[in-house]
């Protein structure tokens, strides 16, 4: 991708300059960002995705009274509210992990780090339907598949919450503007920017989302990783302290083990790429109700792709790919960095892999991760 050129994804700005002047800044509303366009999936199609096992979804329905009430999928279609029904919402996370044209259309945005963009979730909702005032903690594009929905948006001072709510609704939203938007209209809005939608008639609304870990999250999940490496690296050390005297002050904790505790800290921290290596690992990690299908690796190297569903990054030493990482370096680190950029390799760049990188692609087409052929 070309981040100087402009596109109409971005109302003629290049990523460069979105980037620069609106991202985790202010919004941005686009006319026209995907001219021409129609749901990716038909109201039946999204309903049938609802009601799998593997596909998280939620229904918000505002009640008389101005009362609400969440329900969390699967969801058999007797169990939507009916058609005619006002007020209602279904909401669909992760469809580009069960659609192509999904995944496609996600991919528009990789001028954002893969490592922070997470998923496509489709908002289906009859006339009136909306979840309610609320800020993300995250960015978001707001895409208008069909039908419309008018937003009202604002800088919001006063964060506190509806008090009784299964939902996180604002209690004294603060609306500043307020935008119509039909099918491929667009609307950025950064973190913490408050938003209202409300459905004016049938509708389905796109939200491309991005991850944004909390440190604390993140803090544990990397500590925990790095314990696991540890451990598997020198086996598990037991304190041991037979030269401890007796005490008069049981409850004091001994300076031995407190030395113990902080030797295990820089221990685990000792391999200066361990902790990059934990947090590759920690970001390429699908979502829990991922699962893959076992391949076979190609009988000729003409073309990949990356299955839908993988996530594959690097670092300067590193791949990641699913949470599993390898040490890269030389052309086939190069190789193998076009391919998390691009999510596919041609013949020619195929052509100049060494044996131990098609050994690793074919590994991954075995387990499902990767597929011959360029979709």
């Amino acid at each position: 991708m070309d981040v100087h050129l402009s596109t109409p994804l971005l109302g003629s700005l290049s990523p460069r300059q979105f980037m620069k002047r609106h991202w985790q800044r202010k919004p941005l509303l686009v006319r026209g960002a995907v001219p021409d366009f129609r749901p990716l999936l038909a109201r039946n199609e999204l309903f049938a995705l609802a009601a799998r096992e593997d596909v998280e979804s939620r229904v918000v329905e505002q009640r008389g009274g101005g009362g609400w009430s969440l329900r969390r999928g699967p969801f058999t279609r007797r169990a939507l509210p009916p058609l005619s029904r006002p007020g209602w919402t279904l909401l669909v996370q992760g469809v580009d992990l069960h659609l192509d044209a999904a995944h496609e259309l996600l991919q528009r945005f990789r001028f954002v780090p893969q490592a922070r963009l997470d998923d496509l979730m489709i908002s289906y909702a009859s006339d009136g339907g909306g979840v309610g005032p609320h800020f993300d903690s995250y960015d978001v594009f707001l895409l208008q598949a069909q039908g419309r929905r008018r937003w009202r948006i604002g800088r919001q001072k006063d964060f506190s919450l509806q008090p009784g709510v299964p939902l996180k609704i604002l209690a004294a939203f603060e609306p500043e503007e307020e935008y119509l938007l039909e099918p491929g209209d667009m609307l950025y809005l950064p973190p913490r920017y408050a938003h209202d939608g409300i459905a004016e008639g049938e509708c389905q609304t796109y939200s491309i989302g991005f991850r944004s870990p909390q440190r604390a999250e993140l803090a544990r999940e990397l500590l925990l990783r790095l314990a696991d490496e540890e451990a598997g690296r020198t086996g598990e050390t037991v304190y041991r302290d037979p030269g401890q005297s007796a005490v008069r002050a049981a409850g004091e904790v001994p300076a031995e083990l407190q030395r113990f505790a902080q030797e295990a800290l820089r221990a685990a921290l000792k391999d200066p790429q361990a902790l990059p290596r934990a947090l590759g690992e920690y970001l390429s990690e699908p979502k829990p109700d991922v699962w893959f299908d076992a391949g076979a690796a190609p009988r000729a190297w003409r073309s990949l792709r990356l299955d839908r569903r993988t996530r594959m990054l690097y670092d300067g030493r590193h791949l990641f790919i699913n949470g599993e990482s390898w040490h890269a370096s030389g052309p086939d680190a190069r190789l193998m960095r076009r391919l998390a950029d691009e999510r596919q390799l041609g013949p020619a760049e195929l052509a100049r892999a060494s044996d131990e990188a098609l050994q690793l692609l074919a590994a991954w087409c075995e387990a499902g991760w990767a597929h011959e052929g360029v979709a």
